[in-house]
Protein backbone atom coordinates (compact mmCIF):
# COMPACT_ATOMS: atom_id res chain seq x y z
CA UNK A 1 0.00 0.00 0.00
CA UNK A 2 1.39 3.08 -0.86
CA UNK A 3 1.17 6.70 0.95
CA UNK A 4 0.38 9.35 -0.97
CA UNK A 5 1.29 12.84 -0.16
CA UNK A 6 -2.91 13.61 0.51
CA UNK A 7 -4.06 15.17 3.93
CA UNK A 8 -7.35 14.94 5.38
CA UNK A 9 -9.13 18.51 5.09
CA UNK A 10 -9.95 18.88 8.62
CA UNK A 11 -12.26 22.56 9.88
CA UNK A 12 -10.59 24.64 12.18
CA UNK A 13 -13.78 23.52 14.36
CA UNK A 14 -12.56 19.45 14.06
CA UNK A 15 -8.84 20.10 14.87
CA UNK A 16 -7.83 20.45 18.95
CA UNK A 17 -6.84 23.88 19.15
CA UNK A 18 -4.22 25.42 21.15
CA UNK A 19 -6.65 26.04 24.02
CA UNK A 20 -8.22 22.60 24.15
CA UNK A 21 -4.48 21.28 24.76
CA UNK A 22 -3.90 23.49 27.70
CA UNK A 23 -7.32 22.45 29.40
CA UNK A 24 -5.70 18.60 30.38
CA UNK A 25 -3.06 20.55 31.91
CA UNK A 26 -4.96 19.71 35.30
CA UNK A 27 -5.05 15.66 34.28
CA UNK A 28 -1.19 16.43 32.55
CA UNK A 29 0.06 17.74 36.56
CA UNK A 30 -1.96 14.57 37.97
CA UNK A 31 -0.38 12.18 35.73
CA UNK A 32 3.25 13.58 36.29
CA UNK A 33 2.73 13.81 40.21
CA UNK A 34 1.56 10.44 40.04
CA UNK A 35 4.06 9.49 38.32
CA UNK A 36 7.15 10.73 40.62
CA UNK A 37 5.70 9.89 44.37
CA UNK A 38 7.55 6.70 44.66
CA UNK A 39 10.09 3.86 43.44
CA UNK A 40 7.73 1.09 42.32
CA UNK A 41 8.08 1.15 39.08
CA UNK A 42 11.84 1.02 38.96
CA UNK A 43 11.40 -1.79 41.57
CA UNK A 44 8.86 -3.46 39.63
CA UNK A 45 12.09 -3.16 36.81
CA UNK A 46 14.34 -4.38 38.68
CA UNK A 47 12.20 -7.75 39.36
CA UNK A 48 11.69 -8.10 36.17
CA UNK A 49 15.36 -8.30 35.32
CA UNK A 50 16.82 -9.93 38.52
CA UNK A 51 14.26 -12.62 38.46
CA UNK A 52 14.57 -13.59 34.74
CA UNK A 53 17.77 -11.92 33.90
CA UNK A 54 18.53 -11.50 29.63
CA UNK A 55 15.50 -12.50 27.71
CA UNK A 56 16.72 -13.40 24.13
CA UNK A 57 13.99 -14.90 21.75
CA UNK A 58 13.74 -18.66 21.35
CA UNK A 59 14.92 -18.97 25.19
CA UNK A 60 12.86 -20.08 28.21
CA UNK A 61 13.83 -16.89 30.08
CA UNK A 62 11.81 -14.65 27.79
CA UNK A 63 8.74 -16.82 28.21
CA UNK A 64 8.85 -17.42 31.58
CA UNK A 65 9.43 -13.50 31.87
CA UNK A 66 5.99 -12.84 29.56
CA UNK A 67 4.12 -15.56 31.65
CA UNK A 68 5.08 -13.20 35.11
CA UNK A 69 4.07 -9.99 33.18
CA UNK A 70 1.05 -10.85 32.23
CA UNK A 71 -0.27 -12.28 35.49
CA UNK A 72 0.99 -9.33 37.04
CA UNK A 73 -1.09 -7.13 34.40
CA UNK A 74 -3.94 -8.74 35.57
CA UNK A 75 -3.42 -8.29 39.09
CA UNK A 76 -3.26 -4.57 38.44
CA UNK A 77 -6.29 -4.62 36.92
CA UNK A 78 -5.70 -4.25 33.23
CA UNK A 79 -8.67 -4.83 30.72
CA UNK A 80 -7.83 -7.94 27.89
CA UNK A 81 -4.53 -9.24 29.04
CA UNK A 82 -3.38 -11.73 26.94
CA UNK A 83 0.12 -13.32 24.92
CA UNK A 84 -0.68 -13.13 21.17
CA UNK A 85 1.65 -15.87 19.44
CA UNK A 86 4.58 -15.08 17.10
CA UNK A 87 7.02 -17.79 15.45
CA UNK A 88 10.61 -16.18 16.43
CA UNK A 89 14.31 -17.25 15.18
CA UNK A 90 16.02 -19.38 17.90
CA UNK A 91 20.27 -18.69 17.44
CA UNK A 92 22.35 -20.13 20.44
CA UNK A 93 25.35 -18.63 21.36
CA UNK A 94 27.05 -21.80 23.31
CA UNK A 95 30.97 -21.71 24.62
CA UNK A 96 33.22 -19.32 22.66
CA UNK A 97 36.50 -17.70 23.49
CA UNK A 98 39.27 -15.35 21.30
CA UNK A 99 42.83 -15.38 22.40
CA UNK A 100 45.64 -13.64 20.68
CA UNK A 101 48.96 -15.88 20.31
CA UNK A 102 51.24 -13.56 18.85
CA UNK A 103 52.54 -11.24 19.41
CA UNK A 104 51.90 -12.28 23.24
CA UNK A 105 49.13 -14.77 24.79
CA UNK A 106 46.01 -12.54 26.00
CA UNK A 107 43.00 -13.65 26.14
CA UNK A 108 40.51 -11.47 23.48
CA UNK A 109 36.83 -10.39 25.60
CA UNK A 110 34.40 -11.24 23.01
CA UNK A 111 30.86 -11.95 21.66
CA UNK A 112 29.77 -13.78 18.48
CA UNK A 113 27.64 -11.90 16.54
CA UNK A 114 23.86 -13.10 16.16
CA UNK A 115 23.19 -15.57 13.98
CA UNK A 116 27.01 -16.46 13.21
CA UNK A 117 28.02 -19.86 12.63
CA UNK A 118 30.35 -21.77 14.64
CA UNK A 119 34.35 -22.38 14.08
CA UNK A 120 35.02 -25.86 13.76
CA UNK A 121 35.25 -27.79 16.66
CA UNK A 122 38.91 -27.11 16.83
CA UNK A 123 39.03 -23.08 16.08
CA UNK A 124 40.43 -21.24 13.53
CA UNK A 125 43.93 -20.15 14.40
CA UNK A 126 45.01 -17.69 11.58
CA UNK A 127 46.47 -14.69 11.41
CA UNK A 128 44.85 -11.17 11.39
CA UNK A 129 44.42 -8.07 8.96
CA UNK A 130 43.46 -4.93 10.39
CA UNK A 131 41.06 -2.69 8.34
CA UNK A 132 39.80 0.77 9.23
CA UNK A 133 36.79 0.32 6.79
CA UNK A 134 35.29 -1.88 2.98
CA UNK A 135 37.39 -0.09 1.35
CA UNK A 136 40.87 -0.33 3.04
CA UNK A 137 39.58 -4.43 2.69
CA UNK A 138 38.91 -3.88 -0.90
CA UNK A 139 42.47 -2.01 -1.58
CA UNK A 140 44.42 -4.86 0.44
CA UNK A 141 41.89 -7.96 -0.64
CA UNK A 142 44.40 -10.35 -1.54
CA UNK A 143 46.40 -9.29 1.70
CA UNK A 144 42.84 -11.33 3.37
CA UNK A 145 42.88 -14.61 1.80
CA UNK A 146 42.74 -17.13 4.16
CA UNK A 147 43.23 -15.03 7.23
CA UNK A 148 41.08 -13.12 10.22
CA UNK A 149 40.24 -9.80 9.23
CA UNK A 150 39.50 -7.48 11.58
CA UNK A 151 37.72 -4.20 10.60
CA UNK A 152 38.69 -1.43 13.03
CA UNK A 153 36.20 1.31 12.40
CA UNK A 154 35.84 4.39 15.09
CA UNK A 155 32.08 4.72 16.55
CA UNK A 156 30.90 8.10 14.29
CA UNK A 157 27.17 6.58 14.75
CA UNK A 158 25.13 4.14 15.36
CA UNK A 159 23.73 4.03 11.97
CA UNK A 160 26.67 4.48 9.93
CA UNK A 161 29.43 2.03 12.28
CA UNK A 162 26.85 -1.01 12.63
CA UNK A 163 27.34 -2.00 9.05
CA UNK A 164 30.31 -3.45 9.90
CA UNK A 165 28.78 -5.68 12.41
CA UNK A 166 25.76 -6.95 10.18
CA UNK A 167 27.50 -6.71 6.20
CA UNK A 168 31.38 -7.65 7.79
CA UNK A 169 31.13 -11.24 7.24
CA UNK A 170 30.05 -11.27 3.94
CA UNK A 171 32.77 -8.58 2.49
CA UNK A 172 34.94 -10.25 4.67
CA UNK A 173 34.47 -14.00 2.71
CA UNK A 174 34.50 -12.38 -0.14
CA UNK A 175 38.10 -11.31 0.29
CA UNK A 176 39.05 -14.82 0.86
CA UNK A 177 39.02 -14.48 4.87
CA UNK A 178 38.38 -17.31 6.65
CA UNK A 179 36.70 -15.57 10.11
CA UNK A 180 35.71 -11.96 10.61
CA UNK A 181 36.16 -10.05 13.70
CA UNK A 182 35.11 -5.94 14.39
CA UNK A 183 35.73 -3.29 17.02
CA UNK A 184 32.38 -3.49 19.11
CA UNK A 185 30.19 -1.04 17.72
CA UNK A 186 30.10 1.70 20.76
CA UNK A 187 31.91 4.96 21.39
CA UNK A 188 33.28 3.81 24.92
CA UNK A 189 34.46 0.92 26.64
CA UNK A 190 35.99 -1.07 29.43
CA UNK A 191 36.93 -4.34 27.70
CA UNK A 192 33.01 -4.50 27.25
CA UNK A 193 32.41 -6.70 23.86
CA UNK A 194 29.15 -5.49 21.83
CA UNK A 195 27.08 -8.16 20.76
CA UNK A 196 23.89 -7.48 18.01
CA UNK A 197 22.48 -9.32 15.02
CA UNK A 198 24.32 -10.04 11.66
CA UNK A 199 23.34 -10.96 8.23
CA UNK A 200 24.70 -13.64 5.39
CA UNK A 201 24.50 -13.06 1.65
CA UNK A 202 23.01 -15.74 -0.72
CA UNK A 203 25.49 -17.82 -2.51
CA UNK A 204 28.34 -16.13 -0.04
CA UNK A 205 30.82 -18.58 1.94
CA UNK A 206 29.71 -18.31 5.58
CA UNK A 207 32.62 -17.45 7.98
CA UNK A 208 32.37 -16.92 11.92
CA UNK A 209 31.52 -13.46 13.21
CA UNK A 210 32.30 -12.10 16.43
CA UNK A 211 33.14 -9.04 17.96
CA UNK A 212 36.09 -7.63 20.30
CA UNK A 213 36.21 -4.72 22.43
CA UNK A 214 37.47 -1.19 21.43
CA UNK A 215 40.61 -1.27 23.29
CA UNK A 216 41.68 -5.08 21.54
CA UNK A 217 40.70 -3.59 18.52
CA UNK A 218 42.91 -0.24 18.89
CA UNK A 219 46.12 -2.72 20.43
CA UNK A 220 45.44 -5.04 17.04
CA UNK A 221 46.18 -1.59 14.95
CA UNK A 222 49.08 -0.68 16.36
CA UNK A 223 50.37 -3.82 16.32
CA UNK A 224 49.86 -4.19 12.73
CA UNK A 225 51.02 -0.32 12.17
CA UNK A 226 54.44 -1.48 14.07
CA UNK A 227 55.27 -4.03 11.28
CA UNK A 228 54.42 -6.95 13.92
CA UNK A 229 52.93 -10.54 13.20
CA UNK A 230 49.41 -10.86 14.94
CA UNK A 231 47.98 -14.49 15.01
CA UNK A 232 44.75 -15.14 16.81
CA UNK A 233 42.43 -18.16 17.39
CA UNK A 234 39.18 -18.08 17.77
CA UNK A 235 36.40 -20.69 18.66
CA UNK A 236 32.84 -20.15 18.28
CA UNK A 237 29.81 -23.15 19.15
CA UNK A 238 26.71 -20.93 17.69
CA UNK A 239 23.81 -22.92 16.08
CA UNK A 240 20.47 -21.83 15.11
CA UNK A 241 17.87 -23.82 16.14
CA UNK A 242 14.40 -24.67 14.47
CA UNK A 243 12.14 -21.63 15.18
CA UNK A 244 10.17 -21.49 18.17
CA UNK A 245 7.29 -19.73 19.47
CA UNK A 246 6.92 -16.17 21.68
CA UNK A 247 4.36 -14.02 22.11
CA UNK A 248 3.51 -10.46 21.92
CA UNK A 249 2.34 -9.11 25.43
CA UNK A 250 -0.73 -6.89 25.33
CA UNK A 251 -3.08 -4.98 27.99
CA UNK A 252 -5.34 -1.93 27.53
CA UNK A 253 -7.61 0.80 29.47
CA UNK A 254 -11.01 0.44 27.76
CA UNK A 255 -12.02 3.57 25.82
CA UNK A 256 -15.04 5.41 27.07
CA UNK A 257 -16.42 6.69 24.03
CA UNK A 258 -14.34 5.45 21.37
CA UNK A 259 -13.31 1.94 22.23
CA UNK A 260 -12.60 0.81 18.96
CA UNK A 261 -9.98 4.04 18.16
CA UNK A 262 -6.98 3.18 20.00
CA UNK A 263 -3.11 4.47 21.02
CA UNK A 264 -0.25 2.09 21.03
CA UNK A 265 2.28 2.34 23.64
CA UNK A 266 5.18 0.42 24.43
CA UNK A 267 8.62 -1.31 24.04
CA UNK A 268 10.31 -4.79 23.36
CA UNK A 269 10.98 -7.34 25.90
CA UNK A 270 13.25 -9.31 24.02
CA UNK A 271 16.86 -8.65 24.67
CA UNK A 272 20.36 -10.30 23.71
CA UNK A 273 21.63 -12.93 25.91
CA UNK A 274 23.89 -10.95 28.05
CA UNK A 275 23.41 -8.51 30.86
CA UNK A 276 19.66 -7.94 32.20
CA UNK A 277 18.22 -5.99 28.80
CA UNK A 278 17.21 -3.32 31.78
CA UNK A 279 17.40 -0.61 29.50
CA UNK A 280 17.56 -2.22 26.06
CA UNK A 281 14.15 -2.54 26.49
CA UNK A 282 12.75 -3.86 29.51
CA UNK A 283 12.77 -0.53 30.52
CA UNK A 284 10.67 0.50 27.80
CA UNK A 285 8.02 -1.80 28.79
CA UNK A 286 7.73 -1.55 32.13
CA UNK A 287 7.12 2.08 31.99
CA UNK A 288 4.54 1.59 29.16
CA UNK A 289 3.12 -0.77 31.18
CA UNK A 290 2.79 1.76 34.88
CA UNK A 291 1.71 4.47 32.20
CA UNK A 292 -1.44 2.33 31.97
CA UNK A 293 -1.56 1.47 35.81
CA UNK A 294 -1.33 5.51 36.55
CA UNK A 295 -3.84 6.17 34.56
CA UNK A 296 -6.28 3.78 35.87
CA UNK A 297 -4.86 4.68 39.22
CA UNK A 298 -6.43 8.38 38.57
CA UNK A 299 -9.29 7.02 37.59
CA UNK A 300 -9.31 8.71 34.25
CA UNK A 301 -11.18 7.28 31.43
CA UNK A 302 -9.66 8.24 28.14
CA UNK A 303 -12.36 8.64 25.30
CA UNK A 304 -10.30 5.73 23.12
CA UNK A 305 -8.32 2.67 24.28
CA UNK A 306 -5.10 2.83 25.41
CA UNK A 307 -3.01 -0.24 24.60
CA UNK A 308 0.17 -1.36 25.81
CA UNK A 309 2.06 -3.61 24.32
CA UNK A 310 5.25 -5.57 24.39
CA UNK A 311 7.02 -6.74 21.06
CA UNK A 312 8.47 -9.96 20.67
CA UNK A 313 12.04 -10.46 18.78
CA UNK A 314 13.06 -7.13 17.96
CA UNK A 315 16.79 -7.93 18.17
CA UNK A 316 17.03 -10.38 15.77
CA UNK A 317 14.26 -10.67 13.37
CA UNK A 318 11.12 -8.21 14.48
CA UNK A 319 8.70 -11.26 14.34
CA UNK A 320 6.85 -9.39 16.99
CA UNK A 321 6.30 -6.11 15.16
CA UNK A 322 5.12 -7.25 11.66
CA UNK A 323 3.05 -10.20 14.16
CA UNK A 324 1.45 -7.21 15.32
CA UNK A 325 0.87 -5.33 12.31
CA UNK A 326 -0.69 -8.88 10.48
CA UNK A 327 -3.32 -10.13 13.68
CA UNK A 328 -4.60 -6.08 13.35
CA UNK A 329 -4.24 -5.00 9.88
CA UNK A 330 -8.09 -4.39 10.26
CA UNK A 331 -7.77 -2.22 13.01
CA UNK A 332 -4.75 0.48 11.74
CA UNK A 333 -7.11 2.87 10.53
CA UNK A 334 -8.45 3.15 14.19
CA UNK A 335 -4.77 3.45 15.22
CA UNK A 336 -4.64 6.63 16.26
CA UNK A 337 -1.00 7.21 17.28
CA UNK A 338 1.70 4.52 18.18
CA UNK A 339 4.45 5.44 20.37
CA UNK A 340 7.74 3.45 21.10
CA UNK A 341 10.35 3.78 24.16
CA UNK A 342 13.32 1.92 22.95
CA UNK A 343 16.02 4.37 23.90
CA UNK A 344 16.73 3.53 27.56
CA UNK A 345 14.77 5.12 29.86
CA UNK A 346 17.02 8.24 30.80
CA UNK A 347 16.12 11.46 31.47
CA UNK A 348 13.05 11.96 29.28
CA UNK A 349 13.67 15.15 26.48
CA UNK A 350 10.51 14.89 24.61
CA UNK A 351 9.14 12.98 21.70
CA UNK A 352 10.34 12.46 17.92
CA UNK A 353 6.72 12.67 16.01
CA UNK A 354 6.10 11.02 12.76
CA UNK A 355 2.94 12.43 10.85
CA UNK A 356 0.99 15.02 9.11
CA UNK A 357 1.93 18.39 9.87
CA UNK A 358 -1.53 19.45 11.39
CA UNK A 359 -0.73 16.20 13.71
CA UNK A 360 2.73 17.77 14.98
CA UNK A 361 1.19 21.16 15.65
CA UNK A 362 -0.90 18.96 18.20
CA UNK A 363 2.04 17.18 19.31
CA UNK A 364 3.76 20.09 20.30
CA UNK A 365 1.40 21.64 21.84
CA UNK A 366 0.76 18.61 24.33
CA UNK A 367 4.92 18.52 24.62
CA UNK A 368 4.14 22.29 26.34
CA UNK A 369 2.92 20.01 29.54
CA UNK A 370 5.52 17.36 29.91
CA UNK A 371 7.82 20.91 30.39
CA UNK A 372 7.91 20.20 33.95
CA UNK A 373 9.75 17.63 33.88
CA UNK A 374 11.91 18.07 31.00
CA UNK A 375 10.06 16.62 28.23
CA UNK A 376 8.71 19.40 26.25
CA UNK A 377 10.59 19.12 23.22
CA UNK A 378 8.77 17.66 19.91
CA UNK A 379 10.80 17.34 16.99
CA UNK A 380 10.09 16.54 13.47
CA UNK A 381 10.55 12.71 12.82
CA UNK A 382 10.71 10.19 14.87
CA UNK A 383 9.31 6.08 15.53
CA UNK A 384 10.57 2.91 16.39
CA UNK A 385 11.70 -0.27 15.09
CA UNK A 386 8.02 -2.54 16.41
CA UNK A 387 5.81 0.62 15.27
CA UNK A 388 7.90 1.01 12.06
CA UNK A 389 5.49 -1.93 10.21
CA UNK A 390 2.36 0.39 11.04
CA UNK A 391 4.01 3.13 9.15
CA UNK A 392 3.04 2.77 5.82
CA UNK A 393 -0.81 2.09 6.37
CA UNK A 394 -1.52 6.25 7.80
CA UNK A 395 -0.42 5.40 11.76
CA UNK A 396 1.28 8.29 12.98
CA UNK A 397 4.43 7.40 15.14
CA UNK A 398 6.27 8.87 17.99
CA UNK A 399 9.24 7.67 19.85
CA UNK A 400 10.35 9.12 23.00
CA UNK A 401 13.58 10.68 23.10
CA UNK A 402 16.18 10.70 25.83
CA UNK A 403 19.25 11.75 26.85
CA UNK A 404 21.19 8.94 24.98
CA UNK A 405 24.88 10.41 26.11
CA UNK A 406 25.24 6.61 27.74
CA UNK A 407 23.50 4.28 26.19
CA UNK A 408 25.49 2.93 23.47
CA UNK A 409 28.07 2.60 26.58
CA UNK A 410 25.99 -0.17 27.49
CA UNK A 411 24.39 -1.10 24.28
CA UNK A 412 23.96 -5.00 23.57
CA UNK A 413 26.67 -5.76 26.39
CA UNK A 414 26.69 -7.40 29.84
CA UNK A 415 27.03 -4.13 31.27
CA UNK A 416 22.92 -3.58 30.65
CA UNK A 417 21.93 -4.14 33.94
CA UNK A 418 19.51 -2.53 36.76
CA UNK A 419 22.45 -0.21 37.86
CA UNK A 420 22.61 2.23 35.01
CA UNK A 421 19.20 3.37 35.42
CA UNK A 422 18.09 6.34 37.55
CA UNK A 423 14.88 5.68 39.41
CA UNK A 424 13.66 9.85 39.11
CA UNK A 425 14.27 9.18 34.91
CA UNK A 426 12.66 6.05 34.54
CA UNK A 427 9.32 7.59 36.61
CA UNK A 428 9.80 10.86 34.45
CA UNK A 429 9.63 8.37 31.39
CA UNK A 430 6.43 7.04 32.28
CA UNK A 431 5.10 10.09 33.09
CA UNK A 432 5.75 11.47 29.75
CA UNK A 433 4.02 8.58 28.18
CA UNK A 434 1.33 8.54 29.87
CA UNK A 435 0.42 12.33 29.35
CA UNK A 436 0.52 11.98 25.71
CA UNK A 437 -1.09 8.51 25.05
CA UNK A 438 -3.89 9.93 28.00
CA UNK A 439 -4.46 13.56 26.11
CA UNK A 440 -4.28 11.63 22.38
CA UNK A 441 -6.85 9.39 23.76
CA UNK A 442 -9.17 11.48 25.28
CA UNK A 443 -9.38 14.54 23.08
CA UNK A 444 -12.19 15.30 21.14
CA UNK A 445 -10.90 14.47 17.44
CA UNK A 446 -8.51 11.35 16.29
CA UNK A 447 -4.90 13.01 15.44
CA UNK A 448 -5.30 14.11 11.37
CA UNK A 449 -2.83 11.85 9.37
CA UNK A 450 -2.10 10.87 6.33
CA UNK A 451 -4.47 8.97 4.35
CA UNK A 452 -3.34 5.25 2.86
CA UNK A 453 -4.09 5.12 -0.84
Amino acid sequence: MRITPIIFIISALQILSSQSVADYKKEADAIIEASLKDISTYERLAELCDTFGPRFSGSQNLEDAIDWILEEMKQDGLYNVHGEEVTVPHWVRGKESAELIEPHRKNLNMLGLGGSIATPRTGIRAEVLVVKNFDELEARKEEAKGKIVLFNAPFTTYGETVQYRYRGAPAAAKAGAVASLIRSVGPYSMDTPHTGVMAYEENVRKIPHAAITVEDAMMLQRIQDRGQKIVVKLQMSAKMLPDAISRNVVAEIRGSEKPEEVVVIGGHIDSWDVGQGAMDDAGGCVVAWDALNVINNLGLKPKRTIRCVMWTNEENGLGGAKAYRDAHMNELDNHVLAVESDAGVFAPKGFGFSGSPEALKIIREIGKLLEPIGAGKIRDGGGGADIGPMKPYGVPLAGLNVDGSRYFWYHHTHADMMDKLNPDEVNRCKAAMAVLAYVVADMPQKLPRVIPE
